[in-house]
């Protein structure tokens, strides 16, 4: 997952980091309630496991160059529903930073503007589930249409946060709107991809019924908040 290399650069790359230390900011909150409610072991665990798998997104599935990113099959709903935002928050993050170091170093000075882009996204559809999800309904319960509409706001806050750092690098000329919208395009299919894998992976975890009282799944894919 990456803006291509030069789209931001010089002083703009500025407002990348501060757009990062809130974004870990953000995280930090989410981490630390996490660690309150399920305990430091348990919140690590499922960091850990958040890694491995944002590694094997970006990695081992298949990914495209299109316009100005990748189109990656990038399942932040997933992640969110079963270890939870803070979790996946960091998952997303360090995820990224071990494809930067090992795999991808020219995408390292852009580490600010991708870790915007999967995070911020996060933030907004862990705010929207508060919204739309009943409290008295556990996620491995939610129906079709309001996983649809997470992935929607996850995607496409990838999609958009990809347009903002390409128009705000590299202007609104007809070439760079031509590779944003064609980024845009071919991210549809994820968003349409999506849910369809949160109601498999929900649907697994109604067979594991060991895992109810675990603090290494989110507390709230199993049980209602009130």
């Amino acid at each position: 997952m990456h803006i291509e290399e030069g789209i931001v650069h010089g002083a703009k790359m500025v407002l990348s980091y501060g757009t990062a230390a809130v974004s870990f900011g953000i995280a930090g909150k989410l981490a630390i309630d996490s660690i309150k409610k399920s305990g430091l072991v348990p919140t690590v665990a499922k960091t850990v496991m958040a890694t491995i798998l944002v590694f094997m997104f970006f990695e081992v599935f298949p990914h495209q160059a299109v316009g100005v990113s990748e189109v990656h099959l990038i399942l932040g709903s997933t992640l969110f529903l079963v270890l939870g935002a803070g979790a996946a928050a960091f998952g997303l993050a360090f995820g990224l930073l071990i494809q930067g170091l090992f795999f991808a170093p020219f995408d390292l000075p852009q580490y600010g503007a991708n870790v915007t882009t999967l995070l911020m996204p996060l933030f907004a559809m862990s705010y929207l589930a508060n919204k739309i999800i009943p409290q008295n309904i556990a996620y491995k319960d939610i129906k079709y249409t309001d996983a649809l509409k997470l992935s929607v706001v996850y995607q496409g806050g990838i999609v958009t946060w990809v347009a903002f750092w390409a128009l705000y690098g590299q202007g609104f000329g007809a070439e760079n709107l031509t590779s944003v919208f064609s980024f845009g395009a071919a991210y549809m299919s994820v968003i349409l991809l999506e849910p369809l894998v949160d109601l498999a992976v929900l649907a697994g975890a109604k067979t594991l019924a060991s895992l109810q009282n675990s603090p290494f799944v989110n507390n709230r894919l199993y049980n209602p908040a009130a």
